[in-house]
């Protein structure tokens, strides 16, 4: 097929070279990405969001037209030496910037909610260039990096607050950097990656959430919420005093999370990977092959019958019952 320097998607879709590139197109699709007996539909309604058999497919394709991946336009169409560089430095951050611009249009994929507009502007911010003439890495980026280095080798906010302090003696004058730990968690909860934390007994007997929201005290064993006894304050001083937390449950929301999970087509064709992409031979290789899945299944049909819905299971090794 001679496409010249157009790709095949770019004729009109009742020609030969556009049919042919659809055909060519699926064959190497079903070969390399396919889930099953389904592939995500490339056409320009469905956007690579929604899982098709091979005829709903290509008759998608041929009926609304075609839209190519990203990481997909060198393997698919020819190029000329002007547009490929163009392209070339257009993609350049790509290796260390990799997934930032799908986590943001993931995020507001549906359109920003009421909390996202709030932050909108901080996010435009975060997708500046880190400095001028920076090629590597966004301002976004940077500050989601920074927030994982810290994770990783557990430095404190004053740490962290140090590295900024060299990067700008570093770097060029007008680099975006955060101003501190506080400005990153701002970007990670607007992305849904945030955390929350809930006070807890020291003696793992209860935690301070729901009814037990207030309280100062273990109800169980009776040790103090704080480590230490508020101390005296200064007649004159109406600053209220700082209590410590004995012990700090960080609880990472399962809702948020499994919305991402769905908003991605790479990773929701993973959650119904169970059904459709599973070898079901009679093997033990997969929760959904063990008896507990299959009694659940029986136990609640209407469940089951939908593919996409979630199990959770309790992770029990370790776990002290308490009678």
């Amino acid at each position: 097929m001679d496409k010249g320097n157009k790709g095949w998607w770019e004729f009109p879709r009742w020609s030969d070279v556009y049919e042919q590139g659809t055909d060519e197109y699926i064959e190497k699709a079903f070969a390399t990405r396919s889930q099953g007996n389904q592939i995500s539909c490339p056409c320009c309604t469905c956007h690579h969001r929604y899982w098709y058999d091979r005829n709903d497919v290509r008759d998608h394709i041929i009926c609304n037209g075609f839209v190519p991946r990203n990481d997909e336009s060198f393997h698919l169409r020819r190029m000329s030496p002007e547009r490929e560089a163009e392209d070339l430095q257009h993609d350049a951050p790509s290796n260390v910037n990799d997934g930032i611009e799908e986590l943001l249009y993931n995020a507001l994929r549906e359109g920003p909610s009421e909390e996202a507009k709030k932050s909108l502007n901080l996010i435009e911010e975060g997708q500046q260039k880190l400095y001028s003439g920076c090629k590597k890495m966004s301002r976004l980026a940077f500050t989601i990096c920074l927030y994982i280095y810290k994770c990783d080798y557990k430095l404190s906010d004053v740490a962290i607050a140090g590295l900024l302090e060299f990067f700008k003696e570093v770097l060029p004058d007008d680099a975006m950097l955060p101003t501190s730990t506080h400005e990153a968690m701002k970007v990670l909860k607007l992305l849904g990656l945030d955390y929350k934390k809930i006070h807890a007994c020291p003696n793992d007997c209860m935690l301070y959430w729901a009814e037990h929201a207030n309280a100062t005290s273990c109800h169980v064993c009776g040790t103090s919420r704080w480590k230490s006894k508020e101390s005296d304050q200064n007649d004159n001083s109406n600053e209220k005093p700082r209590r410590i937390p004995s012990k700090v449950l960080r609880y990472f929301p399962i809702k948020k999370r499994l919305q991402r999970l769905y908003m991605c087509a790479e990773t929701a064709s993973y959650m119904t990977w169970h059904k459709y992409g599973r070898e079901n031979d009679g093997l033990l290789r997969y929760p959904a092959d063990g008896q507990a899945w299959i009694n659940f299944d029986k136990m609640y049909p209407s469940f089951s019958n939908e593919t996409r819905n979630v199990r959770l299971a309790l992770a029990t090794d370790g776990l002290i019952h308490f009678k």
